[in-house]
């Protein structure tokens, strides 16, 4: 799970987010430890020489049944990462194809993520478009 952590990190470095003094990586390591064996979650890694080198996480997420997802259930494709002496030869790719192909093993009718302008080509390619509706986010205050 360490390695998914630091992947996670160096995400996160590669969007301009600053990192902060709350103990996001520890909660991070239990997250990832607790859905590795969990049905609605793919975590996908890349091993180059032993080293883990790239990742990607799948989830289904549980909400109310709308229009455009009768069943209210979607994935929604996150951490795709890759270490950056590694970037640009296709392991981003591979551990995000391989999680795609996982949701739509699970019968899921869409896939959701938030893309970087770095990862949008692929992305694309992969049937993802914008939406009518982009994320907005608001603090609660909670830890």
């Amino acid at each position: 799970m360490d390695a998914l952590v630091w992947l996670r990190a160096e995400m996160f470095a590669a969007m301009g987010v600053p990192e902060s003094e709350a103990p996001w990586r520890s909660h991070a390591h239990r997250w990832f430890s607790d859905r590795v064996d969990d049905a609605d979650y793919c975590l996908v890694v890349v091993e180059v020489d032993g080293e883990i080198v790239s990742c990607a996480v799948g989830a289904v997420r549980d909400a109310a049944p709308s229009p455009a997802v009768p069943d209210g259930r979607d994935i929604l494709v996150s951490n795709v990462a890759t270490a950056p002496a590694h970037r640009r030869r296709g392991h981003g790719r591979a551990a995000f194809d391989e999680v795609m192909t996982w949701a739509h093993r699970t019968g899921v009718g869409r896939a959701e993520l938030m893309a970087t302008a770095v990862g949008r080509e692929m992305y694309v390619r992969a049937g993802f478009a914008d939406t009518a509706f982009p994320a907005m986010r608001a603090p609660l205050g909670g830890g």
